[in-house]
């Protein structure tokens, strides 16, 4: 991990830049940030233009932006971003309602880091921030990880465990249903509280397959039991594909530690939000 994003990853006040043409969504942002997140200095921009002065006169840790902008789109913000000296390893997040349809689209751009759904609420959004700023641990969290090589199991196990989760491994998708069979019938000591699964795996059955199993047969919603899908392959169609079967996010491969780490903290955060799998 490159120096300078480390740096704005454990930094113990962190400057956030808040992009949004309502005066009224940037202090109710604003007003949940500096209660969540202690010391938070919080720079709210109307505009591109009030962010690239921004930009000028110090760096952030971290920018969020609306979609839509009085004198254009945070899509051109994010660039601006990245173009800003100091700001190449900035984490810049879309905040939209309709950042869902975007992703699945793939219309987002290499200059956004990640997306955030305004309908999840404020305070997710802070829980989100957070992840990314000041990530903490959700201790004996369970999550079943299915990938059928090895060797990068370990690796990707050794990130995970890293953050105090609990990581169940197996190689195929088949083993996988066995054990959230088991979980569903009460015969599994831990709770499954998340899926990690690569897209390709041994057997018959796919990261796609997983998604749809947990989705249809198992009847998980999203915040439920969160699925992500770790994925190399660039493709958009079919990364749109994975998430229109129900995936609540993807991880692009070759696997970058804070990225996974942030998402799936995120994900077990907002399933907590909303309550637990037998309500």
């Amino acid at each position: 991990m490159a120096a300078q994003e480390l740096k704005h990853l454990i930094s113990e006040a962190p400057r956030v830049m808040v992009a949004d043409g309502s005066k009224l969504v940037r202090k109710l942002i604003a007003d949940v940030l500096a209660r969540e997140l202690p010391g938070v200095q919080v720079v709210g921009c109307a505009s591109i233009a009030e962010a690239r002065a921004a930009l000028e006169a110090g760096s952030v840790d971290l920018v969020t932006t609306a979609l839509s902008l009085p004198d254009g789109d945070g899509l051109e913000l994010a660039r601006s971003v990245r173009e800003a000296a100091g700001q190449a390893y900035v984490p810049v997040i879309v905040v939209s309602g309709d950042a869902q349809q975007h992703l699945v689209e793939r219309r987002f751009t290499e200059f956004v880091t990640d997306y955030f759904d305004k309908s999840l609420g404020h305070d997710a959004l802070a829980e989100f921030i957070r992840g990314y700023v000041q990530p903490q641990p959700i201790v004996g969290a369970t999550v079943l990880y299915i990938e059928d090589s090895r060797v990068v199991a370990e690796a990707t196990k050794r990130m995970l465990e890293r953050q105090q989760l609990k990581v169940i491994h197996v190689i195929t998708a088949e083993e996988a249903f066995g054990l959230l069979t088991a979980e569903s019938l009460g015969r599994l000591p831990d709770r499954i509280d998340l899926i990690l699964t690569d897209v390709t795996l041994k057997g018959e059955l796919s990261g796609r397959d997983v998604v749809e199993r947990v989705r249809i047969d198992f009847a998980y919603g999203k915040r439920r039991l969160p699925v992500l899908v770790m994925t190399g392959d660039s493709n958009r169609h079919n990364q749109s594909e994975l998430l229109k079967a129900g995936a609540n996010d993807l991880v692009q491969k070759p696997i970058e530690e804070r990225l996974l780490v942030t998402k799936v903290l995120f994900q077990l955060r907002v399933a907590r939000l909303d309550g637990s799998r037998s309500n």
